[in-house]
């Protein structure tokens, strides 16, 4: 049982690293002057207002305190798939050895033939060790 649990939760964190090794994704902060505002993974982070007006917010573009920070975290974009004739002669034929072994390993047994399986014992008519009087002690 402790043997099943162990597998299977080593399949899931090796399939969990798999799948963070091959994820991108973007951390996106918003500072005004030297405050962060606002951190975003995956979206875009929300800027700060500072109580300007859509009027004086296009006169003074060029003046802006604010600041956008964007890091992308790229995750590995190609796994290597390597095929059985990759391999050099020594691991072909260490592969196929075990893989030979290990299937034969498992093979299940014959039937057994039980050769009293329908035979029915006769009825007692009576206790023989009782008539007897012999008694294991």
């Amino acid at each position: 049982m402790i043997k099943q649990f162990l597998h299977k939760s080593f399949s899931v964190l090796l399939a969990l690293l798999v799948l963070f090794s091959t994820v991108s994704f973007t951390i996106e902060k918003h500072y005004c002057g030297d405050v962060l505002v606002d951190i975003s993974v995956f979206t875009e982070a929300k800027k700060c207002d500072m109580g300007i007006s859509e009027m004086t917010k296009e006169t003074i573009t060029n003046k802006t305190c604010c600041k956008d920070e964007v890091k992308l975290v790229k995750g590995q974009d190609e796994l290597k798939v390597s095929t059985f004739d990759d391999l050099n002669f020594q691991q072909q034929l260490f592969i196929a050895t075990f893989t030979y072994s290990f299937i034969n390993l498992f093979e299940g047994l014959e039937t057994q033939i039980i050769p009293h399986k329908d035979y029915s014992p006769p009825n007692l008519v009576a206790d023989i060790q009782v008539l007897d009087q012999v008694f294991i002690i």
